[in-house]
């Protein structure tokens, strides 16, 4: 085999633990593999990963005698390491290697300390873990865990908002003109639409007649938009996701919103989410049971005018419950003229297990059913609004074309 590069043999490395060095050190110039910052990388990585190294490891309820890499009941070498973690790898790569430490070691010293909570790295999959043992923190690290969450809230509505507030704006106050002149407000198209006889040949210039500028001034709670939300363990990101998004629509006065989470039972969230989208997460559920159609029964009360409707179901569609009746009060939904999408995932992650049985019985109906990422939410809501065929709406969100 030909001498590998240096730096190749470095990540190799890196990648396989320390029993993989006198293999790898044969391919390669003889030369020391890892250097000073490497060798640091590699610790840090060992303590979760490699189950050969010497040192102990458990977050101190860790007994025998077997020989497992780890970071040691100690909050000074925990504390290291989580600054090891930030210091060698990236972002993304952080919360990995942090979520792993929970569910590998079993480190819940990092939820149960301050004084380390406060050095993790705020992301989605940490506040579902918090979310899902919030009942076992302790109260000295209460609010440790709730500027995380915070802090994790206040990302994604800073990502989200101004894109899904000028997507509701976009899609609902360009339907009727106002006679008060706005700079901001005026209507190019139909201006130029309508006063195309006015124009002046010899001049190269259109004379407008008439200036047309849109009516600014919504109308409060013109569409009512109702967000079902699936809080199974699996849908985690996507219930953190769409309980944010609930409480940006929640702020917005054209819209009526109402957000709901359910497993086998149902709660609604709508005043939390108006109130603090942080306290609405706190009181989530993740994990248990599944009865989709007890929680669409619960939705339709907020229903009085179909066509003014957008119901979001956000769930992987495996129910636990009547699943003939909830196909049906979703098709009979739909039929009814409201705006019904199934989202199989709101989140990065792509889309996780469903029951496509149930989702290619839907769809057959009209209603589709997709993953969608945070991201290309705005663009479906305006398409939605404005009435456009949600087959084709899903599609292009899918493919990422523009609308």
């Amino acid at each position: 085999m030909t001498i590998m590069d240096q730096e190749q043999l470095k990540r190799w490395r890196l990648i396989l633990g320390a029993a993989s060095e006198e293999k790898l050190l044969s391919f390669g110039s003889g030369d020391g593999m890892l250097d000073e910052e490497s060798r640091l990388m590699d610790e840090a990585l060992a303590a979760i990963y490699d189950e050969t190294s010497s040192s102990s490891v458990d977050d101190g309820s860790h007994t025998g005698g077997s020989r497992k890499a780890g970071l040691g009941p100690s909050s000074p070498k925990l504390a290291k390491w989580l600054g090891d973690i930030r210091t060698f790898f990236p972002a993304d790569v952080v919360s990995v290697i942090q979520s792993d430490a929970i569910e590998r070691k079993g480190l819940k010293q990092l939820l149960f300390e301050p004084e380390l909570l406060s050095q993790v790295k705020p992301d989605i999959q940490m506040v579902a873990t918090l979310m899902a043992l919030k009942g076992k923190i302790p109260e000295k690290t209460k609010e440790t865990a709730r500027q995380l969450v915070k802090a994790v809230v206040d990302d994604i509505v800073q990502r989200l908002a101004q894109d899904l507030r000028r997507a509701v704006t976009g899609a609902l106050n360009r339907r009727q003109h106002s006679p008060l002149p706005s700079a901001t407000g005026l209507d190019w198209n139909t201006t130029i639409r309508k006063n195309l006889k006015h124009y002046d040949k010899e001049r190269g210039l259109l004379l407008p007649e008439k200036v047309y500028f849109f009516d600014r001034a919504r109308r409060s709670k013109e569409w009512t938009v109702i967000l079902d939300i699936d809080q199974s363990g699996s849908m985690a990101g996507s219930v953190i996701y769409a309980s944010i998004i609930g409480s940006i629509f929640a702020s917005m006065p054209a819209l009526d919103t109402r957000v709901v989470a359910f497993d086998t039972e149902v709660v609604d969230l709508s005043e939390q989410c108006a109130e603090d989208p942080v306290d609405m997460l706190f009181g989530i559920q993740l994990g248990g049971g599944t009865d989709i159609n007890k929680s669409i029964t619960y939705c339709e009360s907020f229903i009085t005018e179909p066509k003014k409707t957008l119901f979001i179901l956000v769930s992987d569609l495996y129910e636990g419950g009547n699943r003939t009746e909830m196909i049906r009060r979703l098709v009979d939904m739909h039929q009814a003229g409201v705006k019904t999408i199934c989202l199989l995932a709101l989140s990065d992650q792509g889309v996780p297990s469903y029951d496509d049985a149930v989702a290619k019985k839907l769809a057959t109906y009209g209603i589709p059913c997709f993953g969608c990422s945070p991201e290309k939410l705005p663009e479906l809501m305006e398409g939605a609004l404005k009435g456009h065929d949600l087959a084709l709406l899903a599609e292009r969100v899918k493919q990422g074309k523009e609308m």
